[in-house]
């Protein structure tokens, strides 16, 4: 009885080990039965901040955009800077360039059901439900019926989305989109399974593992709220043979010092940002350190609807006396572009030419703030040398970069137009909340483009885009992004051109600088992938043995 009952405590010790739960005393037993926990594969990674939501069609953030990118699968996926086919075995397209019709290789569910067309007609369809209030529902507004059928002016079954059969999907355009493969590579299109969503508008699905059924290389372990989430390995998914990583611990610490330091003593193996006052020691001396472009703007976003900000003289003031220049080469300090649109450099217009360049300043001079000019429009407002100008509030969520450049765009203000700011930073869940409640003055607002083209850009801010939290609306500005949709060649940009116009000239947000991606990798972890769009991907990820 005493040796089964030793028998059945080391299988029990064993189980607790391999998942993790206990550690073991170094005895010549320990060290064996320890083995089998050195020989997973586990990958340390440090997102930086709590996702809102891992609900593929609910998520609006780069947090949970990176973990649904690692747990689902759509039809394409960016692997390598390139967009290859994923759940798509094959597709084609119609002369007019308005069906697709997609043929889905075999593939299964984390729990072993088959992936179908039927799945992803009823995940993009949810996504444009009307009560689901998705905020990303307008990435599918190039489908024929979509935008009508969120705004309650016709059924889902006139939706352009129609699964033929278990493994062919039909979709039917409004017009040619030559970036919609592009966009497919998005987590709003990627699929989801019916039977455990459930209707759920909350995305509570998603943080249980036994309903957080995906269909990518990694699945839900376990979810603690605010803290951890950790991912495994999916034996069903259609490639596992070539996944490498067992686990991978998810990590939410938004202070970088606090990161650096984990990842310096091989607590973390990723880092998602670092303490900007050790990046250009960084650039030059470690191999661990890597700076991407992005096709990312960073800017402030002002809410119209309050004064004094709703007076377009005074938000043109508070964008010229912003030193740009000073922010990138103290502040943020990797090398990043002063702004002067919403469109960064790198993405081009039918004749080939950078659309950036083409669009010009917009009298923004990104080297020096313009003092003078500054205060002559602040004058005009009714604010002659700030006086009776109200204190403004400066809204951020919690991180050491968004921090710093508040306090330098603070001291800019106080001191060239004798304007009281006050900071105030949120959690980002609550931070995202106040934003959408349009609850600040000026917040603090970035956007990486899901798709390489300036509409991906552009289009956030029309009036009726739950994604422009800033409260302004401008008809001309929506009219020259619908036209922008349907129209071909570079009549297309020339529409998107005097779009940016518009907005760059009435300036409900306040651009300042392009993004360079700043992050830590250790020299043991090969194969990882981080798109120019900002999202994580660890289906190809590796962990090697380093010589000493």
């Amino acid at each position: 009885m005493r040796h089964f009952n030793l028998v059945i405590l080391m299988v029990v010790i064993l189980s607790l080990v391999i998942w993790g739960i206990v550690s073991l005393d170094t005895t010549a037993k320990t060290v064996k039965l320890e083995r089998a926990i050195i020989d997973q594969k586990i990958l340390n990674f440090n997102l930086g901040s709590a996702p809102a939501t891992l609900d593929p069609q609910l998520n609006k953030d780069l947090y949970g955009g990176s973990l649904i990118n690692n747990m689902f699968e759509g039809l394409f996926r960016r692997v390598d800077h390139q967009i290859v086919p994923a759940i798509a075995k094959n597709y084609t397209l119609s002369a007019d360039q308005l069906t697709y019709t997609f043929y889905l290789k075999p593939s299964n569910w984390s729990d072993g059901t088959p992936v179908t067309a039927h799945d992803f007609e009823y995940a993009w369809k949810r996504a444009i439900d009307p009560s689901l209030v998705s905020e990303y529902a307008y990435q599918l507004f190039f489908i024929e019926g979509a935008e009508d059928y969120y705004r309650d002016k016709t059924t889902k079954e006139n939706v352009g989305i129609n699964a033929l059969d278990d493994y062919t999907l039909e979709v039917k355009l409004m017009a040619p989109t030559p970036y919609f493969i592009d966009l497919l590579t998005s987590f709003t299109y990627m699929p989801c399974k019916e039977d455990v969503v459930q209707d759920s508008n909350d995305g509570s699905w998603m943080t249980q593992p036994e309903t957080a059924i995906s269909n990518g290389p990694f699945k839900l372990r376990n979810y603690t709220t605010g803290d951890q989430i950790v991912l495994e390995k999916n034996q069903e998914y259609w490639d596992a043979e070539n996944v490498h990583l067992d686990l991978i611990n998810v990590y939410m610490i938004n202070d970088s010092t606090t990161a650096m330091t984990a990842f310096e003593s091989t607590e973390l193996d990723i880092i998602d940002s670092v303490p900007i006052a050790e990046i250009p020691k960084l650039m030059t001396e470690a191999a661990e350190f890597y700076v991407e472009p992005s096709l990312a703007t960073a800017y402030y976003l002002f809410n119209v609807s309050v004064k004094p900000l709703d007076d377009i003289r005074v938000r043109q003031a508070l964008s010229i006396a912003v030193n740009r220049r000073q922010l990138v080469d103290t502040v943020t300090k990797a090398g990043e572009i002063p702004a002067v649109g919403i469109t960064p450099p790198g993405l081009e217009d039918a004749m080939g030419d950078d659309f950036h360049q083409v669009a010009g300043n917009y009298l923004i001079d990104t080297e020096r703030a313009e003092v003078e000019r500054a205060k002559a429009l602040l004058a005009e407002a009714g604010f002659d040398g700030g006086k009776g100008f109200p204190e403004l509030e400066i809204l951020y969520n919690t991180s050491e970069t968004n921090e710093l450049l508040a306090a330098a765009i603070q001291e800019m203000w106080q001191k060239t137009l004798n304007i009281k700011v006050k900071l105030v930073n949120q959690e980002f869940a609550v931070f995202q909340s106040s934003k959408r409640l349009k609850n600040f003055q000026i917040a603090r607002g970035s956007w990486f483009g899901d798709f390489a083209d300036p509409l991906a850009m552009l289009e956030i801010f029309t009036s009726n885009t739950p994604i422009n939290t800033t409260g302004w609306k401008n008809e001309g500005f929506d009219l020259l992004i619908e036209k922008a949709k349907t129209a071909t060649g570079q009549a297309r940009y020339e529409l998107l051109y005097k779009a940016q116009e518009i907005l760059m000239t009435e300036l409900p947000i306040m651009p300042l600088y392009y993004y360079s991606d700043v992050f830590m990798v250790s020299k043991k972890i090969i194969g990882f992938e981080k798109t120019a769009m900002g999202l994580w991907y660890f289906g190809k990820t590796d962990i090697i043995k380093l010589e000493n």
